[in-house]
């Protein structure tokens, strides 16, 4: 796989504010970059950026081997760019718009209805294709949107908080199309909801400040919670040191703690080292000993709370 989208040493400041800092990425076709971070860290003017819309104080774009500040227009035939707010024309009908698009992007006669058709049925947008854009509801504007960054088949895809405004159904199936054009394309998906990294993403880039805080996967952006995959019991106070001495016997645990005791049970805190999965050797234990144990659980971190830990 070549890397299509590869940003360089990218920053960019507003007067004293610095809102991108030597940020670089590269994205391959097959490949679903997740690129997140709180409001106001950076992201929307790294896709700018990468896109052509905004020039870099320093740093570059390079889109399928070609640098988009050298030779614009011709990078931009590759780029499907679904901005922030899905921004149109609001007076225009959908189909209006989409024949914009493909006069924009040089499409005419029969090849112009095959394109908009097809965008037409990715997006499921054919039953307001006549209506007024301005009428139609967040969801719809933002699948009219959609469809216009993916008409031309683009081997770029970028798109900034594809899913926003839409209803469950609306999203599954705008994943499950992200997930199938990636076959083919290279993509950024800028998204707010964290879920959307887990449902469709295989990397994620966290960045904090203009800073990139994480460049991996969303297991490692997990990992750097001390608490992912660690497990916690309910068992009798009396239990509990017999209990802890055993458990220090396995090699993958970090440390114990336990805490809120009561006259019938206390939680026991068990850390893993390096995010190791360690319930299996636990259970052995319990069972093995027989320990009356009133509960035990595996804590599997959301991609919320990984979030907050690295981005305060």
């Amino acid at each position: 796989m070549t890397d299509q989208i590869v940003l360089t040493n990218l920053h960019k400041s507003f007067g004293y504010l610095k809102a991108v800092c030597d940020v670089s990425l590269n994205v391959k076709v097959g490949q679903i970059l997740g690129f997140i971070g709180p409001n106001g860290s950076g992201k929307s003017t790294t896709m700018k950026m990468a896109t052509g819309y905004l020039k870099p104080d320093s740093g570059s774009s390079v889109i399928c081997g070609i640098d988009i500040e050298k030779n614009p227009k011709e990078a931009k035939k590759l780029i499907g760019y679904l901005p922030e707010g899905a921004p149109a024309y609001g007076e225009m009908t959908t189909i209006g718009f989409l024949n914009f698009i493909a006069d924009i992007r040089g499409y005419y006669g029969k090849q112009r209805s095959v394109q908009i058709d097809k965008a037409v049925e990715r997006a499921r947008i054919k039953h307001v294709l006549h209506q007024q854009i301005d009428t139609l509801s967040k969801g719809y504007k933002r699948r009219v949107g959609l469809s216009q960054a993916i008409l031309h088949d683009p081997k770029i895809l970028i798109l900034d908080e594809p899913t926003d405004g839409l209803d469950p159904n609306q999203k599954h199936h705008v994943r499950e199309l992200i997930t199938e054009i990636s076959r083919t394309t290279a993509i950024i998906v800028s998204t707010h909801i964290l879920e959307e990294v887990d449902a469709v993403c295989s990397g994620v880039l966290l960045i904090n400040k203009g800073n990139i805080v994480l460049d991996g996967s969303a297991s490692e952006l997990r990992s750097k919670v001390e608490s992912h995959n660690s497990v916690l019991i309910k068992i009798d106070p009396k239990e509990v040191e017999n209990l802890k001495r055993l458990l220090l016997t396995i090699s993958g645990v970090s440390k114990i703690e336990t805490i809120n005791e009561t006259d019938s049970n206390v939680n026991v805190h068990i850390y893993p080292k390096e995010n190791r999965i360690i319930l299996t050797e636990i259970a052995k234990i319990i069972a093995d000993n027989k320990f009356p144990i009133n509960d035990i659980h595996q804590n599997h971190i959301a991609l919320d709370e990984a979030f907050r830990k690295l981005t305060v």
